[in-house]
């Protein structure tokens, strides 16, 4: 699927949004598999649930997250 995102990262927290539509502020992620969006959505942040995640991005077509940073 292909994937658009926009991050904004301090040190305190992270908001990220990926979309599956192209958008002039998102910059290309790339045409990511399963797997590959799993590991990014990994890379983020090793605790969210990232099958669900994967499953909203799926449905709705975006996705917005905002972590906290401990």
């Amino acid at each position: 699927m292909k994937i658009w995102v926009s991050d904004v990262r301090t040190p305190t927290y992270t908001n990220v949004k990926l979309n599956t539509e192209e958008h002039s502020d998102y910059k290309y992620l790339g045409d990511l598999g399963t797997e590959e969006l799993k590991d990014y959505l990994f890379e983020l942040n090793p605790e969210l649930d990232i099958q669900k995640n994967v499953k909203l991005l799926n449905y709705y077509g975006y996705l917005h997250l905002f972590i906290i940073k401990k």
